[in-house]
């Protein structure tokens, strides 16, 4: 695997498991896996999910923790023959735009935002991320929840621009593509 890999799709899709297999490709023809977390553990049922992925993440995958600050996890991990997981774009989001605890800090998600996609070209590392395809349902009447899946759509299609390839999860199955380099979306 030489570029970098977006894997979206809804819920319970497969893309963590396919990520996974990715990354234990990676692992299995010598290569050190680094895992970014970016969920946040606020409250029981998220701890649960979190507790769930730590269990089934394969061993020798090393794993950080970054529910905001992911271009600084992304540099801390850094390194030619590592794969770097993100899992997932989806929660950081959320941390972000979303958080349980106040209100929005819409500033600090932009900078954060463009820091990501500065550095993506530059790292040794391929990265995979992991992020939901949320945009084919119903629009919500909540402008707060409109905005969010807005966002998160621009967000993949920035970070796609910068994958070479991209696989759509449905029902467990992987449709895999190269990215095409077009800015008509």
């Amino acid at each position: 695997m030489s570029a970098h890999h977006l894997i979206v799709g809804g819920q319970r899709s497969g893309k963590s498991r396919r990520a996974e297999r990715l990354a234990l490709r990676w692992q299995a023809s010598g290569g050190r896996v680094a895992v970014i977390a970016t969920a946040l553990a606020a409250d029981d049922e998220m701890r649960a999910r979190i507790a769930h992925h730590r269990a089934a993440r394969p061993a020798g995958f090393e794993t950080l923790e970054a529910p905001l600050h992911l271009s600084a996890a992304l540099q801390q991990v850094d390194a030619a023959g590592t794969l770097v997981l993100v899992d997932c774009l989806t929660l950081w989001l959320t941390n972000w735009l979303m958080p349980m605890d106040g209100p929005p800090d819409e500033a600090g998600w932009r900078a954060e935002r463009d820091a990501l996609l500065a550095l993506l070209p530059r790292l040794a590392s391929p990265v995979v991320f992991v992020s939901n395809e949320v945009g084919w349902g119903v629009s919500p009447l909540g402008r707060e929840v409109r905005g969010f899946i807005d966002e998160l759509g621009r967000l993949n299609q920035d970070v796609a621009r910068r994958c070479g390839q991209l696989t759509l999860m449905v029902a467990g199955q992987a449709w895999t593509r190269p990215v095409e380099d077009s800015n008509d979306a």
